[in-house]
């Protein structure tokens, strides 16, 4: 089998073509650019494309489908040959769908939340010895890709985001996927450039709890209003099982679950992972994993990559690192890290990095997102803005948007100033971003605010 890659060097496209060469398949591909990690990655494998570019010549008859990457426009030159060649072509999601549709197929959606909820699964699924195919949108210790295939795994656990399918295709990706057990772990507005109010947005979890096989289960948030109303006017075919966060207690710094074999000390915390916990755990149990084998893993599970990350640590001094970027998430990430390390200064660092988080017309939902900080600070790369073809926001508009004396910053060297001049003793640090802080290295500026401590 050929499978040729349009747009290889995308996160989650570079992680399915070393799923599939990790399968036998035959695997190419071309970009037009392509960073690391995914370059090093496809390196090793053999799989970089030997130049950068969009090349027709590669599409021939011999290739027996073709992937096309959210990268690509719908005028790629290797699309128009692929199409006019009559090859089978899938997007990203359709690929999956496609691998999966034999298979018993757990899908978390939701707009926070659901990477966490998803490695999760996939941790405790491990533990007990149950073959799965998956897809996860971060890189998590103890699984080489992000994208793993088989023929023989009975069980799929994917990640469905609710972003657009293709250049081609204007589907919400986890509408494809067709889960006997969906999750959704809360819905919050985002991603406005597609869905332009809250009620489109909405509108589509309700097509995706609804796309749910018929006798399978929908797990949902059941504090979440939004939610629950989704839960509520969907098919009555489904089980419907509402969650709230698992009980547990923290105690000198450690969140241990309440469980009636006593209590399960745990590597995470915060209201927000107790939620996402409860929810892996009722889909575990619904392909045959028991509540003991579930208590029994967990608490060995460490996190996803970016997401509440421990990047360093020394005496009453800790710096984390995490994905948040959108307004229900920052609330819940300074959140739990106040409550986790109360006796501690909150020193909350953001980056305003997605085209919602951009907007203007979007800020105001940041009003009061960092509260739980003792200081708040936010930055933004002008350039960024224009780059994404919208309106220019100034400093003066973040902070008002924000309140609470957030401080904005539209220069990273500035900030990373600012932040090393902070007393780090018995502080926290938390960083969030989707982006990268425009190039700052994040590790060693984490072991640098700690020796300082």
């Amino acid at each position: 089998m050929h499978v040729h890659f349009i747009a290889i060097g995308g996160s989650a496209m570079h992680n399915l073509a070393l799923a599939l060469h990790e399968k036998g398949y035959a695997v190419s591909g071309s970009d037009d650019e392509i960073f690391d990690p995914a370059r090093s990655r496809l390196a090793a494998k053999g799989l970089l494309p030997e130049s950068a570019g969009w090349f027709p010549d590669k599409i021939t008859t011999e290739i027996d489908e073709v992937i096309l990457g959210m990268h690509a426009r719908a005028d790629n030159p290797e699309l128009l040959r692929a199409k006019a060649l009559g090859l089978k072509i899938f997007s990203y999601p359709e690929y999956l769908y496609e691998q999966a549709k034999r298979k018993t197929r757990i899908v978390v959606g939701g707009s926070h939340g659901k990477t966490t909820t998803t490695a999760m699964i996939m941790h405790v699924l491990r533990y007990a010895g149950v073959p799965f195919d998956y897809m996860v949108g971060a890189q998590l210790d103890g699984f080489e890709t992000m994208v793993s295939l088989s023929e023989t795994a009975q069980i799929a656990v994917f990640e469905g985001d609710e972003y657009l399918t293709s250049p081609v295709d204007p589907r919400p990706k986890f509408h494809l996927y067709r889960p006997h057990v969906g999750v959704i772990t809360g819905i919050a507005w985002d991603h406005i450039n597609v869905f332009p109010t809250w009620e489109v947005y909405v509108e589509q979890f309700a097509i995706f709890a609804n796309l749910i096989e018929d006798n399978g289960a929908l797990i949902f948030c059941r504090s979440d209003e939004a939610c629950a109303s989704v839960a509520g006017g969907a098919k009555r075919s489904l089980r419907k099982i509402g969650y709230g966060a698992h009980p547990h207690v923290n105690e000198e710094g450690v969140c241990r679950l309440v469980t009636p074999d006593g209590a399960v000390p745990l590597k995470i915390f915060g209201e927000h992972n107790l939620h996402n916990l409860n929810a892996a755990m009722l889909a575990c149990e619904q392909v045959g994993v028991a509540r003991s084998v579930f208590y029994a893993a967990i608490g060995e599970f460490a996190g996803a990559a970016r997401r509440l990350q421990l990047m360093a640590a020394a005496g009453s001094t800790s710096v984390f690192y995490d994905f948040a970027h959108s307004p229900s998430k920052l609330r819940a990430t300074t959140e739990a890290v106040k409550k986790q390390l109360p006796h501690r200064k909150l020193y909350a660092c953001m980056e305003l990095h997605t085209f919602s988080s951009l907007s203007k017309a979007f800020l105001a939902q940041y009003r009061g997102a960092m509260r739980h900080a003792d200081a708040a600070y936010v930055y933004f790369n002008p350039e960024t803005v224009r780059h994404k073809q919208l309106s220019a926001i100034s400093a003066a508009d973040v902070a008002d948007a924000f309140g609470d004396g957030v401080k904005v910053f539209t220069d990273s060297r500035a900030l990373v100033a600012a932040l090393k001049t902070l007393d780090s003793k018995q502080a926290v640090f938390l960083l969030m971003s989707s982006g990268n802080f425009d190039g700052v290295n994040i590790k060693a500026l984490a072991e640098e605010i700690v020796v300082n401590g």
